[in-house]
């Protein structure tokens, strides 16, 4: 899938089929599904651009101390990317474009 591919789907009632819960995450984060996002977390473990999109959704709610551990686990420096700027960046290192 392409990131344009991608990011048309955010238009459609669910997320593509087989996706992993990383973009799964990114996906429904940008639905303003936060919980849901943070839900597609729990229990991955940190590889794969787990620990980096639990990061990001941390930022998204605000809590940055909670962001920099998982930044830390994920071993990316915090963002100070806008928000938009980061979901881009963090789609497109997993789409690997």
């Amino acid at each position: 899938m392409t990131f344009d591919e991608f990011r048309a789907s955010l238009t459609d009632d669910a997320p593509p089929a087989k996706m992993s819960a990383p973009l799964r995450a990114l996906w429904l984060e940008a639905g303003n599904d936060w919980d849901g996002a943070h839900d597609a977390l729990q229990g991955q473990p940190d590889l794969n651009g787990s620990a980096w999109v639990h990061a990001y959704l941390h930022r998204v709610e605000g809590d940055l101390p909670n962001a920099n551990h998982w930044y830390g686990r994920a071993q990316k420096p915090a963002s100070s990317a806008s928000l938009p700027q980061e979901w881009e960046e963090i789609a497109r290192a997993l789409l690997q474009e």
